[in-house]
């Protein structure tokens, strides 16, 4: 602590004998953002989902891009937080890809990767050989779709990595994929045994177990209201309880997030909502806070927990950014309409679940798009998190955590 204040204190001492204001307002950051000389540059690139994950065995993580419009991507990290791009590892081919996770799905050892596409409902599937390279086995997918919402989660307790999809569309009904336990890697269709039959139009998809039994529920974000929530029998069949997510508002939720927001050790679920996407302002976009309550009921507390806001959000994430031991939040930002760029915004927990904007505080003015995406890990093995985030026809942004 006694070198953190020396050090702050000679930083100031420098501002002040130069008359400079912006290397005081500087230090306050808790990011910094090296894009420009630690990531590969491409200011038109259509980045819809970034995951950090270690795709070559060699201890640090790599950054995999779900490109739009463009083949995906890998970049590979030197183990200091600068990242490379190795082509030619993923399929020649551009989709509308959305999304894509990561799992040892075939329980070989090595990571492999699920994409999901929108428009042209190329989803793609491919397994790892633990050196950076890839075999594309997309021809074991079960079925198109117009997909936009993905996770993956072992729903079924028998040790392997099952994928749900959530689908938009004109035949949007969801799908959930079993892995088999005859041939790991392959996939059961339990859409119609195990997920209830409705046809929403889902824009995000998650997995969390909610109330402590153990058993990976889901949480289902729609363009069109209602959200939903489904709770795992223990054996991968998903059932609706629609008494414990009321909506107060309707919704155009792009992203759920699950974190514990006030600290009592539970999952709460945070919506992040469009006024529209891309077209005349509709919903409100105030992110959604609905706290848990223990027996299988949230509440919307967003009035007395979250500032108002008038920015719609794609993508968002929760990370402690301040190092209090609390989750923070950090929302992408578009002003809907026009559909224009804007700073990615910051809000800090203040212990209790209640969140304020500090975005002036947090993330460079730099930082600026129309996010999309948002990875958290640690790439250059300091210790603290950083963020990697995508974009729509923007440049994907690496920020390196600060103490």
């Amino acid at each position: 602590m006694k070198n953190y204040i020396q050090q702050s204190l000679s930083y100031m001492s420098i501002c002040l004998l130069f008359g400079s204001t912006q290397c005081s307002v500087a230090q306050q950051k808790y990011f910094n953002d090296v894009t420009l000389t630690n990531i590969p540059q491409d200011a038109k690139a259509h980045a819809l989902d970034v995951i950090l994950i270690d795709v070559d065995a060699d201890g640090d993580l790599d950054l995999v891009l779900a490109l739009e419009s463009e083949p995906n991507r890998l970049y590979l990290n030197d183990g200091s937080g600068k990242f490379s791009w190795k082509k030619g590892v993923f399929a020649n081919k551009p989709h509308d890809t959305e999304h894509v996770r990561a799992a040892d799905f075939n329980k070989d050892g090595f990571i492999d990767f699920i994409f999901v596409a929108e428009d042209d409902q190329n989803h793609e599937y491919y397994l790892g050989k633990g050196d950076g390279t890839f075999i594309d086995v997309s021809d074991r997918i079960l079925g198109k779709s117009e997909a936009n919402g993905l996770d993956i989660a072992d729903v079924n307790g028998d040790g392997l990595m099952d994928i749900v999809i959530g689908n938009s569309g004109k035949s949007p009904q969801n799908f959930l994929w079993i892995n088999d336990a005859k041939r790991p890697g392959y996939f059961l269709d339990h859409t119609s045994i195990s997920l209830p039959q409705v046809e929403d139009q889902t824009q995000s998809i998650k997995f969390a177990d909610l109330d402590a039994d153990g058993h990976m529920d889901m949480i289902i974000g729609n363009e069109t209201p209602p959200n939903r929530l489904l709770f795992n029998d223990g054996k991968g069949n998903f059932i609706e309880h629609t008494a414990g997510l009321p909506l107060m508002v309707p919704l155009h939720t792009r992203e759920v997030i699950v974190f514990d927001a006030n600290g009592d050790g539970k999952p709460d679920i945070l919506f992040a909502n469009l006024t529209s996407n891309g077209g005349a302002k509709d919903k409100d976009p105030r992110a959604r806070l609905f706290i848990n309550q223990g027996d299988r009921r949230f509440v919307d507390e967003t009035e007395s927990r979250m500032p108002e806001q008038t920015f719609s959000t794609y993508a968002a994430t929760a990370i402690d950014f301040d190092h209090d031991g609390h989750l923070d939040i950090i929302l992408s930002a578009i002003k809907i309409p026009p559909f224009e760029e804007m700073q990615v915004q910051a809000l800090r927990n203040d212990g209790k679940g209640h969140f304020s904007f500090v975005t002036d505080k947090t993330i460079p003015e730099i930082t600026r798009g129309r996010s999309w995406g948002i990875a958290v890990g640690d790439v250059n093995a300091d210790g603290i998190a950083d963020m990697v985030i995508g974009g729509w026809g923007s440049q994907v942004r690496l920020l390196l955590g600060q103490k």
